[in-house]
């Protein structure tokens, strides 16, 4: 039996033939990569396609699926994705009618009812982490035994819908084989406003699984029933000692929580440096989660760029969000990382709160400026399947469930409180020309610049792609 995965593009992007989205190619599908190869482990046939990175068409998809000739077709999906994933379905079952397909990722777990019955070419969706799920499903699905029997899992049983029990999380996150990034034939780049940061051999990684933290905006807390798990350092380092052995010198790490043990990190830079691993790396933190020590560490051990959740200025809209974090906070953690010599700092902001004002936007605008950070990347706020938000507008009578199921949709578009979505989109263009044509600001970046030899190389690295990065930054200022 045969398993082959997509990891589709985003529903909105409509590619043409070899025309790359680029700005969804930047990070492997490291999911896809952990279920692929935990079921190649078990003897199954695997193969993978990142089908934004490798910039294929819903046709040329189709053909990679018809030349794979797989017996299971999966795929990972969000909300920004869900809709390719069951086009494809659709397509896929033209050409080939007895294929299972298989849906999973945030998208189908929180919608695995509607999905199954809105698409009759989507035949299970697993729900929640997937790496025993399809093992156990690959098994039944082999000896032609009830799907009853396999937990995690949603069917379509006739016209019945039919939801097995949930299946426990793992805890024992050192058990899960190392992602075969060879399953995959893409090179990566991470990016910032379209500028490549990663110019050498990149990838990336995880240092744990799962988030204790209840923000109003984000599912990850549902999806991982409120659970964070943490690698050994061992078995971390197990992993770094065999990526540079396969000639990878970058990496970012893509976990939820990486600095919510800040000793675990502390202990992984002293062993990196003891091991003389020489790589770069990226991470995200939150502001409230760090020391000038922890920085220096990470610093020391090759960490080059920190993204910070820094959300907004004004303490009632941090409350609304249950982020439990404060300004001055964002400001104290920005100068740590700076002055243990993080080199790029980068802050990400939500606004459009349902009652946030013009004036407390600006406010966050304008506090973007202030901060040592080198880019801002400001989002509109969101609402998912699996958000508390979500539930919050539904339950209120300003989110019609039945509409916005598949793609979410943008608050500021929705709720009559809320500042327009069009004018908020205005006011982020014009605060992000405001904010990069400040003379201070080049200023420091120039000087920054002269004090890296990393900014310098990706300086260089990124000339000749003066005319595609602002093509990408066009796409970065487009918020919804």
């Amino acid at each position: 039996m045969k398993f082959s995965f997509i990891n589709a593009s985003p529903n909105d992007i409509i590619l043409e033939k070899g025309k790359k989205n680029l700005l969804s190619a930047t990070w492997p599908p490291l999911g896809i990569l952990y279920l692929a190869t935990t079921l190649q482990e078990k003897g199954v046939e695997v193969s993978v396609l990142d089908q934004p990175a490798k910039g294929y068409s819903i046709e040329e998809t189709v053909k990679w699926v018809k030349k794979e000739d797989p017996d299971i077709l999966g795929f990972t999906t969000f909300s920004s994705s869900g809709r390719t994933a069951t086009l494809l379905c659709n397509e896929v079952r033209k050409i080939k009618p007895n294929i299972i397909t298989v849906l999973g990722g945030y998208y189908a777990t929180f919608n695995a009812d509607r999905v199954l019955k809105k698409y009759s070419s989507v035949n299970i969706v697993v729900r929640g982490e997937g790496e025993d799920t399809v093992v156990d499903l690959v098994n039944t699905l082999k000896k032609g035994d009830d799907l009853k029997k396999v937990l995690g899992i949603t069917f379509r049983e006739g016209d019945t819908v039919v939801s097995t029990p949930d299946r426990p999380l793992m805890k024992d996150i050192d058990s899960i084989p190392f992602p075969d990034r060879k399953l995959l034939d893409v090179e990566y780049h991470s990016t910032i406003a379209g500028a490549k940061i990663a110019i050498k051999k990149f990838t990336s990684l995880i240092f744990s699984r799962g988030c204790v933290h209840k923000c109003k905006f984000c599912s990850t807390q549902k999806f991982c029933n409120h659970m964070w798990r943490p690698r050994s350092i061992e078995n971390m380092i197990e992993e770094l000692r065999y990526l540079t052995s396969q000639g990878y010198e970058q990496f970012i790490f893509v976990d939820d929580s990486f600095t919510l043990n800040q000793k675990r990190v502390i202990q992984l830079c002293k062993t990196m440096r003891r091991e003389k691993l020489d790589v770069e790396w990226f991470c995200e933190g939150r502001v409230d989660s760090c020391s000038y020590e922890m920085f220096k560490e990470a610093s020391k051990a090759g960490c080059k760029v920190i993204y910070f959740g820094i959300e907004s200025a004004n303490q009632r809209i941090l409350d609304y969000y249950n982020k439990k974090i404060t300004p001055q906070q964002s400001i104290n953690a920005i100068k740590t990382a700076r002055k243990a010599g993080i080199d790029i700092i980068v802050g990400s902001f939500i606004l459009g709160a349902p009652d946030e004002t013009r004036e407390e936007i600006l406010n966050t605008l304008n506090f973007a400026k202030k901060l040592q950070i080198d880019f801002p990347r400001f989002n509109i706020l969101g609402a998912d399947p699996g958000t508390d938000i979500w539930n919050e507008l539904k339950m209120e009578g300003i989110l019609n469930a039945d509409e916005y199921w598949e793609t979410g949709i943008s608050v500021p578009k929705i709720c009559p409180t809320a500042v327009p979505f069009q004018e908020i989109e205005q006011m982020v263009r014009q605060a992000l020309l405001d904010y990069l044509k400040r003379p201070s600001f080049i200023l420091t970046q120039v000087g920054r610049l002269l004090k890296s030899p990393y900014r310098m190389k990706i300086l260089k690295n990124n000339l000749s792609r003066i005319g595609e990065i602002k093509e990408e930054f066009d796409v970065i200022k487009k918020l919804d």
